[in-house]
This record gives structure tokens, C-alpha cells and sequence, in this order.
């Protein structure tokens, strides 16, 4: 072998190795700008959360482009639960989380057809209930977004995320079911602020 391509075809390896070190080591120096932190921030919360008020709509409508998981104990949701939701408990009872319980819960979401958006919600707006088991169905290929709210806002805290001149004109107990079924809303559609689309609130 001539030398100078015997020195090439020692190169080579070494020429590789500092081609992938020095691609590794960009992706472990590199600082996004607050500019590309702010767009992805807003991506995945516009990816991941559903406004009430949309939801309230779309039940007020008889929307049917949407299932909304109620993941709270089966007797919380026996109690009461948001008109029209089904029940994946991610919980035994009010004090004891399910959490290992992957495949009844994945098993119960496959069953969804594949054309309607999941929405889930669970205790309240700070829970990790819903932020567990969305990261547990991810894990299984399946996607769910999440109510911006929770149920103690839902029925508790009705003035907090419908707009003011709403309180008058909407009842929280129309959208409110009891029992083992979903229920279906009886109430009188109210109108709302909120557009569909990219900006709906």
C-alpha cells in the first residue's frame, strides 16, 4: 500500500470519531434563545390544553368530535362528574392512587375511536394525576390533551374561569351528571366568547 493512501485509511476512523464528538458535543452545548423557548412553550400548551369554555360549548352543542375521561375514583364519578364525561379511574378510591394499573388503563383508551380528540381531567388544575397517565399513554402511543381546568374548578369554582357576564346566563348544575352513565346535558345552550379555531380561548 502507498503511504499516502495508508495514511488516508488511518485518518478515516479518526476523521469519523471527531465528526460525531464534535456533532455531540453542539447538541450538549446548545442554548436555545428565549425567542425559541417562548414558541415551543406556546406549542405544546396550545398541543396539550383544551379551554373549559370550548368544552362547555361543545357540551351545550352536543359536540361529538371529542371524548372527556374523567380519571378520578370510580365513586367520585358515581358522585358527580362533568355531564357527558366517561370514567378510567386512575384511582382505587378517593385516597388511593392506580397508577399501576397500565394495562387496564391503556387497555380502556385503545377503545376510543381514533377520529375524536381525548381530553382528560382529574382533581384540580395543579394535579399530576392527568399529567401521569398522559405521560404513561404516551409511553403506548397514545396522545391525550387535558382540560384546563379540573373538576374542583368545574363544579366549585364556576365564576373563576367563565367570563363575567357568563355567570347570569350558565348553570354549573346543567353541566353536572351523577351515576354510572355519562349523562347527557338537558340545559339551554348559552353563548360564549370563544371562537373556534387557532385563538379560541
Amino acid at each position: 500500500m502507498k503511504p499516502v493512501t495508508t495514511v488516508i485509511v488511518l485518518m478515516l476512523p479518526f476523521s469519523l470519531l471527531a465528526g460525531v464528538g464534535g456533532g455531540y458535543l453542539s447538541i450538549l452545548t446548545y442554548q436555545p434563545s428565549k425567542e425559541a423557548l417562548i414558541r415551543e412553550f406556546y406549542d405544546t400548551e396550545n398541543a396539550v390544553h383544551v379551554s373549559p369554555h370550548s368544552i362547555r360549548k361543545k357540551i351545550a352543542e352536543g359536540a361529538q368530535d371529542f371524548i372527556l375521561v374523567d380519571l378520578r375514583s370510580q365513586e367520585e364519578y358515581e358522585k358527580e362528574h362533568i355531564v357527558g364525561a366517561v370514567s378510567i379511574p386512575a384511582y382505587k378510591d378517593r385516597d388511593t392512587s392506580d397508577y399501576g394499573a397500565v394495562d387496564r388503563i391503556v387497555a380502556a383508551f385503545r377503545e376510543f375511536p381514533k377520529d375524536k380528540n381525548i381530553i382528560v381531567y382529574c382533581y384540580s388544575m395543579p394535579c399530576m394525576t392527568g399529567r401521569k397517565i398522559g405521560q404513561m399513554l404516551t409511553e403506548h402511543g397514545i396522545y391525550v390533551q387535558h382540560l384546563g381546568i379540573g373538576w374542583n374548578e368545574w363544579r366549585h369554582f364556576w365564576t373563576l374561569w367563565n367570563h363575567e357576564h357568563e355567570w347570569s346566563r350558565t348553570n354549573v348544575e346543567e353541566y353536572v351528571a351523577s351515576g354510572k352513565e355519562p349523562g347527557s346535558f338537558k340545559g339551554t345552550p348559552s353563548t360564549t366568547p370563544c371562537t373556534e379555531g387557532q385563538f379560541g380561548c
